[in-house]
This record gives C-alpha cells, sequence and structure tokens, in this order.
C-alpha cells in the first residue's frame, strides 16, 4: 500500500515492516546488554536521552501486537483541554478546574473491548496503570507517574485518546510526565490559546515532537469567532514558524462555558493555514476516528527511528562514546602491560642442584642388575664416606651453603624487582591516561607498598628451589634429548654398565683410600658424558667423529633448563605482583578494552545498520 507523509509517498509492505520491527527487537535486546558493560566504562547510562527514551517508550512496545493510534491533547496551563478532553469522550472523563495545573495524571480513554492495563503497560512505558474511579483521580498529587483508564463509550475501535498534565506547569514532575506522553503518541493534539501559542515552554515542547516527525492536530480554544478571526491566522504561522510544525488539521474552538459544560463546544475546521471560512462545527471525535492508522503509526514510527539513528544525539553517537571510552581502557591496559613487561634479571639455578635432577632422572633409566648394583654401592658408599662429606659440608658452611647463598640472591631479586615495578607505576601514576592515573594512585597510596613488600617476600619464602612443573619439563627435556642422540644414550648405558662392574673394586679403594671425591666423580662419569658431550672420562675416543655436535645439543639443553627455571619464576613474580597489588585492575581495564569489540557492541552496530538502510527505502 502507498502511505503518505510530508507530500512523499512511502511503499511499504507487511513483509518490509515485519523485518523493520524484527531489528527494532533486536537493538532493544543488544542494548540491555550493551548499557551494563558501557556503564562499566564511565559512560553514562543512556536514559533521559531522546533516541533511547523513544526507543523504550515508542518504539518497543508498539511493534508488537495489533496497530493503535496514540492520540494526546496537549498544551499549556489553563486552556480548556480537559474540555476538549471530556467532549472527545462525550462525558465528564476529566475533571474540569479553573485553577492552573489542574490535571496532573493522564487520563487515557480507550475504546470498548480493549485489553486494558497490560497492553496499556507496554504502550504507555514509564506510568503506573491504574483503573479510572472518578474525575478527580487525576488531580490527586503524587511523586508516582500514574496513569488512569476506562473505557469511552463513543471512542473509535483503535483509537486511545489521552488528557495530559500542562506543558509549561510550576510543578516540575508534571514536565516528566508530559514527556514520557509525548514519546508515546503518535498524534499530538496541540491545544494553544492567545496567550499561550507563542510561549516558550509550548513551543520547546513542540520542536522535541516535530524531531521525532508526530503528526500534530491544532486547536486554537477559547476564541472570539468575529474579533480574533483575523489573528489566528497569524497566531497559527508564528507557532508554525517557531516550532516547525505542519499540523495535518487546524480547528477554532469558542469560549462558550455553557456550551462545554453540555459537551456541545463547536469546533470549526479552518484548513493548514487557518485561513478557511467558518462553516459547520466538525465533529472532533468523528474526525480523529477517520485518522489513518497505518500511515500514522507509520510516520510516528519512523519519526522515532530518525531519533534513534540521529548521529550526533542518538544511539550512533552513543556507540562513539563507548569506542572512546573502550579505547581509553585499551590504552590504559597497554600502558599496564607495558609496565608489566619490564625485564627483570632473573639468577639462573645452581648447577650442583640441576645435576641432582639429571642424576635422578638417570637412575630411574637403569634397570636390571645395574640398577641394583648402583643403588647398592651408592648407599654403602654414602655410609663409608659420610665423613668426608660432612667435612666438605663444613668447608662450605664457613663460605656460606651454596642453596643458602642462591635463597638470598633470589630474595634481593625479588625486592629489586618490585623497586623497578613501582618506580614504573609512579611514573604511570603522573604519565598515564585518565583511566589509569586516579586508579593508580589510589593503589599506591597509604600503607600499600609496604604491605606490597612484605606479602611478596612472604610469598617467595614459600617457593621450592625446585617444584614438580619444573621437575616434569627436566625429565621431558632430558627424554628428548635422549630420543634425538641416540648413539649417545646407548654410549652412556654402556659407560653405565662398565661402572657398576668396577663398583665393588671401587667401593673397596675407597674404604682404604677414602677419597670420597674420587667416588662421586666415578659415580657421576655417566652424567659428566651427557653433559660434556662424551669427552671426559675416556668418552672422546667413544664418540669420535659426533663429539661437537652432542656438546652443542647438551649446551642448548642446559639453557632451556636454564631459562625454563627463570621464565617460571618471573611468572610467579608477576603472578603474585598483579594479585597483591593490581588485584583486578588489569581485568578491569582489558574488559574495558573489549566492550567495542564485544558481541553486544556488534549486535547493536548491526542493527542500527540494517534500520538505517531500511529507513531510506
Amino acid at each position: 500500500m502507498s502511505l503518505m507523509t510530508d507530500g512523499q509517498a512511502i511503499a511499504t509492505t507487511d513483509a518490509s515492516y515485519q523485518a523493520w520491527a524484527e531489528e527494532v527487537a533486536r537493538l532493544g535486546k543488544s542494548l540491555d546488554e550493551l548499557v551494563p558493560q558501557a556503564a562499566s566504562l564511565g559512560v553514562p547510562r543512556p536514559e533521559g536521552e531522546e533516541w533511547f527514551e523513544l526507543l523504550g517508550r515508542k518504539l518497543l512496545p508498539q511493534i508488537s501486537g495489533p496497530a493503535v493510534a496514540i492520540v494526546a491533547l496537549v498544551g499549556g496551563t489553563n486552556i480548556g483541554k480537559s474540555v476538549i478532553f471530556n467532549h472527545l469522550a462525550g462525558e465528564q472523563a476529566s475533571a474540569v478546574s479553573p485553577m492552573a495545573a489542574g490535571t496532573r495524571h493522564p487520563v487515557c480513554l480507550v475504546p470498548a473491548g480493549f485489553d486494558g492495563e497490560a497492553r496499556l503497560s507496554e504502550l504507555l512505558t514509564g506510568f503506573e496503570i491504574h483503573r479510572w474511579q472518578s474525575s478527580t483521580d487525576p488531580l490527586e498529587g503524587s511523586s508516582e507517574h500514574r496513569l488512569f483508564w476506562r473505557a469511552g463509550r463513543s471512542v473509535p475501535p483503535r483509537l486511545l485518546i489521552l488528557d495530559t498534565p500542562d506543558i509549561d506547569s510550576d510543578v516540575e514532575v508534571n514536565w516528566q510526565r508530559a514527556d514520557r506522553v509525548r514519546q508515546a503518541a503518535d498524534v499530538l493534539v496541540a491545544v494553544l490559546t492567545q496567550q499561550k501559542y507563542n510561549d516558550a515552554a509550548v513551543k520547546h515542547y513542540f520542536r522535541r515532537a516535530v524531531e521525532a516527525d508526530k503528526e500534530i492536530l491544532v486547536i486554537f480554544n477559547q476564541c472570539d469567532l468575529e474579533e480574533d478571526a483575523e489573528f489566528w491566522p497569524h497566531w497559527l504561522a508564528t507557532f508554525t514558524e517557531q516550532t516547525g510544525a505542519r499540523p495535518k488539521m487546524v480547528y477554532i474552538a469558542p469560549y462558550d462555558r455553557k456550551a462545554a459544560g453540555k459537551f456541545e463546544l463547536p469546533f470549526y475546521e479552518v484548513g493548514p493555514e487557518g485561513k478557511g471560512a467558518l462553516r459547520q462545527p466538525s465533529s472532533l471525535r468523528d474526525d480523529l476516528g477517520t485518522l489513518h492508522f497505518d500511515r500514522i503509526k507509520i510516520r510516528a514510527l519512523r519519526g522515532a527511528l530518525s531519533c534513534v539513528l540521529d548521529r550526533q544525539l542518538g544511539a550512533p553517537a552513543y556507540l562513539a562514546r563507548i569506542r572512546t571510552a573502550s579505547a581509553e581502557f585499551t590504552s590504559a591496559a597497554e600502558l599496564l602491560s607495558h609496565s608489566e613487561a619490564v625485564r627483570i634479571e632473573w639468577p639462573t639455578l645452581p648447577p650442583n642442584l640441576l645435576i641432582d635432577e639429571i642424576l635422578d632422572w638417570w637412575h630411574a633409566r637403569r634397570s636390571g642388575w645395574s640398577s641394583i648394583i648402583h643403588y647398592y654401592y651408592g648407599y654403602l658408599g654414602r655410609g663409608l664416606i659420610w665423613p668426608f662429606k660432612a667435612a666438605r659440608r663444613a668447608m662450605s658452611s664457613a663460605a656460606g651453603d651454596p642453596l643458602d647463598v642462591f635463597h638470598k640472591v633470589e630474595r634481593d631479586t625479588v625486592i629489586r624487582a618490585l623497586q623497578q615495578r613501582i618506580n614504573e607505576l609512579d611514573r604511570l601514576a603522573e604519565l598515564g591516561n585518565d583511566k589509569l592515573r586516579p586508579r593508580l594512585k589510589q593503589l599506591l597510596g597509604g600503607e600499600a607498598r609496604s604491605r606490597l613488600l612484605e606479602n611478596m617476600l612472604a610469598a617467595y619464602e614459600q617457593l621450592a628451589p625446585i617444584d614438580d612443573d619444573y621437575r616434569q619439563f627436566v625429565r621431558q627435556e632430558l627424554d628428548r634429548w635422549s630420543h634425538e642422540y641416540p648413539r649417545m644414550d646407548r654410549l652412556l648405558r654402556a659407560l653405565d654398565r662398565v661402572v657398576a662392574v668396577a663398583r665393588p673394586a671401587i667401593t673397596v679403594s675407597l674404604t682404604v683410600t677414602g677419597w670420597g671425591l674420587v667416588h662421586e666423580a666415578i659415580t657421576n662419569v655417566a652424567v659428566e658424558a651427557l653433559v660434556t658431550g662424551g669427552i671426559t672420562g675416556g668418552g672422546e675416543a667413544l664418540v669420535s667423529g659426533t663429539t661437537q655436535g652432542v656438546r652443542l645439543a647438551a649446551a642448548r639443553l642446559f639453557e632451556r633448563l636454564q631459562q625454563r627455571y627463570i621464565s617460571q619464576r618471573v611468572q610467579w613474580f608477576d603472578d603474585t605482583f598483579r594479585h597483591e597489588l593490581l588485584g583486578g585492575l588489569l581485568d578491569e581495564l582489558e574488559r574495558g578494552a573489549k566492550v567495542a569489540q564485544s558481541d553486544a557492541f556488534q549486535r547493536t552496530q548491526a542493527a542500527l545498520a540494517k534500520l538505517e538502510m531500511l529507513a531510506r527505502t
């Protein structure tokens, strides 16, 4: 079918309208997820922004269910809106008061058989829906936004008619209620008088309505039909020029209190420019009943959509704010991550600890009689040479136990690395962006630094020199090494068996000579061959021609083992530092950085793009 708006034909079909409605629904759903995420970035929630209110109060409620046209009588103080509303109702539906700001809550007349409160709650969001009991209900003062409804005896099907609070009232809450009505309504009947057609608050209200492309009708009320005839075209011209409104119909109603009391007030249509002659009175109710509902709905919804799609004031601008804030979080996260990447010079593991791990691995690979002999004579040897080992430990302790020395070196490394990180964070607290500076200053203030040092050192004291994860890594690397060099592996096994045959004689000689260090050298000959590539203890002759390659491979193996130890220690420092000081800050920044790439953001952007395309068709 062809619908007319602003003199242009808009082609629409049920299929296109359905596609349009589905995208509006997707937009609403994606924003439900996106708004809380954006709020975590510091982007204000869009409640109160015109586009968001129109989406929530107009578009989403009215894309479901049968189409109805919402007609609202709006205007300034004490201009007779309730009188006109009662004429439309054909009964005393709203109290008439000579006092200003009489109507405090909207009153809605619905056609017979209307679905009542459930549907009104969808169409007129932001109001508490109450069934109308008496004409004084809307006069009650209350901070709650109430809306009273009743079925009208003469309301045309598919039409809802509202009487509203004054849009220029001294009561500020009335403005909020009038705005909610404006956002939900399809047609606004502007009730104007000689005193109110040029009122600033009235013009501002209707300018907002024009921005949303609302259908507007004008009634000049309380007129002197003879003396004001030459003036109302001027009033209308001023009103339309100041607001941008292009009213569909213009009516003139006389000041006649007696006729108003009998619901017999005449309404004269004088054409869209207000210059038509006064002929037979029109039935305002019948005229509203003949409105093209589908055309009005499409126009109202398109008008609301234009506000949502506005690049400066609508949803695209909201997405731009989110994108900017998310980029700031990305920058802050990168700065903080860079500070965590400050290089830490961690000491390497003492060779004796690494050799012990290699010996344990090698012993686990022995089998049969060789394993038994090495185990037995190793145990016996430890008993025979314990005095020499004790003496050596005593000499070592004089210079400091190697493990204790290494522990002190690592502890000093923790302190030095911690100071480096704090210095970098101090710098960021002064030079970082707006998202990072206040957060860091709060983290680094007070006694945070001393607590951090205590906690980091306490955590270090709980670390084992070698943990199970590193021990497993060592064994995997050694297994891989032996697999890559099978000839060397066979050589070491053969050499180990030779040592096993010699161990009884070696043990006896040790008993006589007491050369414990010689005992250790012989029992470790296999490991020495592994480390040096088979060049010690006569191994060079056994592996002639392959020595250099095996030696390089062994060197690389030891380098990998040391690097793995260092990387594990540095990772422990990073994890502990983040836990003890940064807490959830980096996680917060990283989450904020991802909002502009989140599924909710992408779906919102896609829905807006699709709606822009549909709006152009």
